[in-house]
């Protein structure tokens, strides 16, 4: 090529360090470089540029851009000899590559352990459940998942001060104090209350109240009895006593409750105001306790254990509790220790259970005489075509008719 072509400078080498033309500033992508905008090859020698930059209206109007003399990718380059800005790559979210990876795997690291302490959490808590109820056989069928959850009235391992602290009189007798029927199906969860005196057959004993079958057999028999009353498979069973209530409550710093009339009564020993108040375990012990203070006794007492119930879990699956390890783990512990269980459920199920009884449709097995004369007592007897309908709901998956639920209201 002739030493004449106006367009070396453009791919010849550089001239050593030292020689005229050469500048230590240049980088080696000068090679790549085009001629000025406008310049068809009118012999301009190289490094005839000037060596201010030219004008924006010579360059796009732009100006000068970091990644091309064009501003932001437009057309236009450099000219000779001007100082081409270089610096690191960035990598992960914009950081340089090496403290961007220092970044990143300290975030790693941090996301590690709290998936750990997440599983060792649960893991810990999970074998604190007291697995000591077996199902008993059954070849009922049902769809969805029923729990059994039963309150029941033992003063076992209690002491002389514990009990007269919740105000709990005479030894009890072992009896479910309180008996709920959860459904978790397609729909919305369902929570009935079974009336404690329901006068009803305990297979193998004949007919008496329905909170006897624990006292007689345990909790198998009772889960017995309500499957044989009602024609559903029970899949789990939760039972807790009073201390353990007590405990649960204290541990998740109290129960807000919002009573219409104040309560005061000697045999529960509730003693509240009216207004929405914040009860501790032993207020909450004595609030579900209570039923001397209501005309309808026992039934009215029902709807006040649903509420607290709901009102417990709600406030145990709230934000405040379970991102607090400092609440939500010795609650967790209490909770545990404090229930007894069947073999096969495990804390997840738990879990969803709870987060089923924070607002579920409540209601009451239809009764058709409260005050029913038998040879057990006072007893509350069902209304059976009633009861088969509600039943027979839930058995087949279907929703309960809006005229079988009673709901829920606090005495």
């Amino acid at each position: 090529m002739s030493d004449e072509d106006p367009w070396k400078g453009w791919y010849q080498e550089k001239p050593p360090s030292g020689e005229p033309g050469y500048d230590e500033t240049r980088d080696v992508a000068a090679s790549y470089r085009m001629p000025p905008p406008g310049d068809s090859g009118s012999g301009a020698p190289q490094g005839a540029w000037p060596q201010q930059p030219p004008s924006s209206s010579s360059y796009g109007g732009a100006g000068y851009g970091r990644a091309g003399y064009g501003g932001g990718g437009r057309t236009g380059t450099a000219p000779p000899n001007t100082p081409v800005r270089r610096g690191r790559r960035w990598r992960f979210w914009g950081q340089p590559g090496r403290h961007g990876r220092r970044i990143a795997l300290v975030i790693a690291i941090v996301i590690i352990v709290i998936l750990v302490a997440i599983g060792g959490s649960y893991f810990w808590v999970n074998g604190k459940l007291n697995h000591d109820v077996t199902l008993p056989a059954t070849s009922n069928t049902s769809a969805g998942t029923n729990w059994l959850i039963a309150g029941d009235d033992s003063r076992t391992g209690l002491t002389r001060s514990q009990q007269d602290a919740l105000h709990l009189g005479d030894e009890g007798a072992d009896a479910s104090d309180s008996l709920m029927l959860l459904h978790m199906g397609s729909g919305k969860p369902v929570l009935i209350s079974i009336p404690r005196d329901s006068y009803v057959d305990i297979p193998g004993h004949g007919d008496d109240k329905i909170n006897a079958a624990l006292s007689i057999g345990g909790p198998p028999l009772l889960i017995q009895t309500v499957e044989h009353l009602t024609g559903l498979k029970i899949n789990h069973y939760m039972g807790i006593g009073f201390e353990g209530l007590a405990s649960v409550v204290n541990n998740v710093g109290g129960v807000r409750i919002c009573l219409p009339t104040a309560l005061t009564d000697a045999n529960s020993g509730v003693n509240l105001k009216a207004g929405c108040q914040n009860l501790n375990g032993t207020e909450a012990v004595a609030f579900a306790r209570d039923r001397d203070s209501f005309a309808t006794s026992d039934l009215q007492r029902e709807q006040d254990q649903r509420a607290f119930l709901s009102a417990l879990l709600s406030k145990a699956t709230s934000p405040g509790v379970y991102l607090n390890p400092f609440v939500s783990l010795p609650f967790a512990s209490a909770a545990a220790s404090s229930i007894s269980v069947d073999k096969g459920a495990s804390l997840w199920d738990l879990l969803q259970a709870a987060l089923a009884l924070r607002d579920p449709e409540t209601t009451t097995v239809p009764i058709a005489n409260p005050s029913f004369e038998t040879s057990a007592g006072d007893s509350v007897e069902l209304d059976q075509s009633q009861a088969l309908k509600l039943f027979d709901a839930i058995k087949d998956g279907k929703t309960v008719p809006a005229s079988l639920i009673s709901g829920t209201k606090i005495g």
